[in-house]
């Protein structure tokens, strides 16, 4: 056994007096779906609901091990990793520093307060990221402290490797019963920084089928494979906030740059949406977007009937604030909610024209319309929803036939953003 295996075995034996092992749980509605055998690692019920705090306490216990005197933990982060850190800070009675960007939603501040409690102290710093981070890094050398990276440490991606050691313990308690061997057929991971999904193909080895999943709008780990290091991206979608990373981390890169870039797949974070919805009004499971892209990635692969897929459940700190945002974007995915600027005549009678026009599957969402004088047509922004993307076709073309010119708008970012 290696060294690796070995020391990722220790981390996750520790771990069992500080939270239990997640589940590993086979999921019936996804099995039926693709075929096989779909097992979700549920990262999502760890007690900061996101696989993070492995890496911390792994990180955090090696210091305090080597005999610091109460060191000054500090990190920077606007989510899973700051709730891990204050976690642990609080298990272990140390103090923790922890920077989050000024735009960090509240929920996000408020538990990474509760789990810190008095043991962490939190400083909002910097419109950006990287400003955050830098302060953050900055502050830690003035003060002595220890700096805790997301993932691009290796006592961090050491206690990530955990998630592997249960998967291959769980799949042997149901080998006999299941017929399953401890390392499944396919693991499907996300990747944002790299710290979980270096850690996993380290502990199983590069021999495993394993399945790399980034957002199209933070594909760094592709990018870095293609350029043979670590390229930092020219801009980032942070939609998938927990795995929108700009640029994969030097040490996580190392143990994955000689993985297939076949199996380095980017799904698009409207999809993902879809995925969202579906977990949840389906089998009541949230899941933030980073946490829902192994899953939303069985769309893409090529299952062998039967075969045995675990899928890693990243996260699950999803702030239901953000659920009309991602209704929006799974129903114009679906390309069952389309946007236009339309001509409309500015005569009575119009607007009742207009209206023949659709169906009884179809509705206004959205309808603005400002009536100028001393024109004859007046502009319309309006949202229509549809049971079917079929009935677009029949919709436009009737727009036309009545003489109501249109722009469709709906894949258009820029207005999108700015109307929507």
């Amino acid at each position: 056994m290696s060294d690796f295996r070995t020391q990722a075995r220790a981390a996750e034996a520790e771990m069992r007096h500080v939270f239990e092992p997640t589940p590993l749980q086979r999921n019936a509605h996804l099995s039926e779906k693709y075929g096989a055998e779909v097992y979700l690692k549920r990262e999502d019920l760890s007690p900061v609901r996101s696989y993070k705090l492995r890496g911390a306490f792994n990180a955090m216990r090696k210091v305090m091990a080597a005999g610091e005197d109460a060191p000054v933990f500090v990190c920077a982060s606007a989510g899973n990793h700051a709730q891990g850190v204050a976690f642990m800070c609080r298990h272990f009675g140390v103090k923790g520093v922890i920077f989050m960007p000024v735009t960090t939603p509240q929920q996000k501040i408020g538990q990474t307060r509760k789990f810190g409690g008095d043991a962490v102290t939190i400083r909002m710093v910097g419109d950006y990221f990287d400003d955050t981070l830098a302060q953050a890094q900055g502050y830690c050398a003035e003060v002595g402290g220890h700096f805790l990276s997301p993932f691009d440490d290796e006592d961090v991606i050491e206690g990530q490797a955990s998630v592997a050691v249960e998967i291959e313990a769980q799949l042997g308690a149901v080998e006999i019963e299941a017929q399953l061997g401890a390392v499944p057929d396919r693991i499907v991971l996300p990747v944002g920084g790299g710290g979980l999904s270096s850690g996993v193909r380290s502990y199983f080895g590069p021999e495993a089928n394993m399945v790399f999943v980034e957002p199209v709008g933070g594909a760094c780990l592709a990018a870095a494979v293609e350029a043979g290091e670590p390229v930092r991206l020219k801009s980032v979608n942070t939609f998938a906030d927990g795995a929108a990373v700009a640029q994969i981390g030097a040490r996580t890169f190392e143990r994955l740059r000689d993985v297939n870039p076949a199996n380095v797949i980017a799904v698009a974070e409207d999809r993902v949406c879809t995925t969202m919805l579906e977990m949840l009004n389906i089998e009541g499971t949230v899941l933030e977007p980073a946490g829902a892209l192994a899953v939303d990635a069985l769309k893409d692969l090529d299952v062998i009937p039967g075969e045995t897929i675990v899928c890693v459940t990243s996260g699950g700190n999803f702030d239901f604030e953000r659920l009309p945002e991602v209704k929006e974007r799974a129903q114009r995915f679906a390309g069952l909610k389309k946007y236009f600027v339309l001509r409309m005549p500015q005569r009575p009678g119009a607007l009742k024209d207009f209206l023949t026009i659709l169906g009884p599957d179809d509705d206004i969402a959205r309808f603005e319309y400002l009536k100028k004088s001393a024109r004859n047509f007046g502009s319309v922004l309006i949202g229509i929803e549809t049971s079917d993307a079929a009935n677009f076709e029949r919709i436009e073309a009737e727009m036309t036939a009545g003489g109501f010119e249109h722009r469709d708008i709906t894949s258009d970012q820029i207005l999108a953003e700015f109307l929507i």
